[in-house]
């Protein structure tokens, strides 16, 4: 029985940018499959291309040459309003920090996302309410960004990365900003989405952080690596 094609397929990516007259190569000749349901963590050095390899799937960037492939759709190639349509609908993003807007409350950051859909107000509403009750801040709705721990602000980025259910959530180091307990309590939260069926890819420095994925690949110089760089 042949099994499902991967739900994103990279091949042969380069990644190389124009520093004045110098080209930096930050990908080479990368390949990577992920399959819908994985929890993905990369690691590597500073320098390694994690980040530009998340943004890549996530249609923040484009590669210099290759494919990214995602649900049957090559997105290297997309023009840059299909690009950012698509990203609406299948990327979920969290950040190290947290990235919300401090004026607003809890439940106006995670509405964000949806003022781009053609949803009602009620239903945004709606959307939001659920978002909130699955990272465990629905008491939390009318704070403020500056009334709420670190650990409580990055679940209400969490509630924004999930409120469109998107395909992928994407994680640049989640925890990176957190102490040891609120960076667990992410972490199992990271996974009880996981285990609900979400995708996730997740850098990450922190092989602890690693430990939460189903999997977990290296890069070094761009490439990727069977084991972690000495």
């Amino acid at each position: 029985m042949n099994e499902p094609k991967p739900l994103a397929e990279l091949r042969n990516v380069d990644k190389i940018f124009r520093r004045g007259s110098e080209d930096i190569s930050v990908l080479r000749e990368l390949d990577l499959d992920v399959r819908a349901g994985e929890f993905l963590a990369l690691m590597g050095p500073s320098g390694s291309g994690k980040s530009t390899l998340l943004n890549l799937i996530g249609g923040l960037d484009q590669p210099t040459r290759g494919t990214v492939t995602i649900s049957g759709e090559n997105i290297a190639t997309l023009p840059a309003r299909r690009l950012a349509d698509w990203r609406s609908r299948h990327i979920g993003f969290v950040f190290q920090l947290y990235n919300l807007l401090p004026t607003l409350t809890a439940e106006a950051n995670v509405e964000l996302p949806l003022l781009l859909t053609q949803l009602s107000k009620a239903e945004r509403r709606r959307h939001v309410a659920v978002a909130l009750e699955i990272v465990g801040l629905a008491h939390r709705h009318r704070h403020h960004p500056r009334q709420l721990s670190g650990g409580e602000q990055q679940r209400v980025g969490i509630a924004r990365a999930i409120v469109t259910d998107p395909t992928f959530l994407l994680c640049d180091e989640p925890t990176g900003d957190l102490d040891r307990k609120a960076g667990d309590e992410i972490l199992a939260l990271l996974c009880a989405l996981n285990r609900q069926g979400k995708t996730i890819i997740m850098v990450t420095h922190d092989p602890h952080a690693s430990h939460a994925a189903t999997r977990t690949i290296y890069l070094n110089k761009g490439q990727i690596a069977d084991r972690p760089p000495e």
